[in-house]
């Protein structure tokens, strides 16, 4: 069975470009051999400055994370989303791996 991780990755500020790199994180992933879970999806259908709609988003994230063997962190900046979720991860115990922007 293929290894599912978790891409965690700056969304907000600007969402359009985080969109463009996330893309390229989940390909990354994908030629690893992976099976990348990405919860930026939910910025298609969510809004991430409306309150409500980003802890709904939150809320799924950690769902899909919980089905995930481990959490990838990329990008050279950490949000605060992305602080929750390395949190999450912790608590759970679950591996972290991080790579900056060049993918290293």
């Amino acid at each position: 069975m293929m290894k599912r991780v978790y891409i965690c990755s700056p969304l907000g500020k600007d969402i359009k470009e985080n969109l463009r790199k996330v893309r390229r994180y989940t390909k990354y992933a994908l030629t690893c051999g992976t099976a990348p879970v990405v919860p930026h999806f939910y910025a298609e259908c969510l809004d991430d400055s409306n309150p409500k709609e980003r802890e709904l988003a939150m809320f799924f994230g950690n769902v899909l994370m919980s089905k995930c063997a481990e959490l990838w962190v990329f990008g050279d900046l950490i949000s605060s989303g992305m602080a929750a979720e390395i949190d999450r991860a912790k608590r759970k115990n679950y591996a972290i791996r991080y790579f900056n922007s060049d993918l290293k």
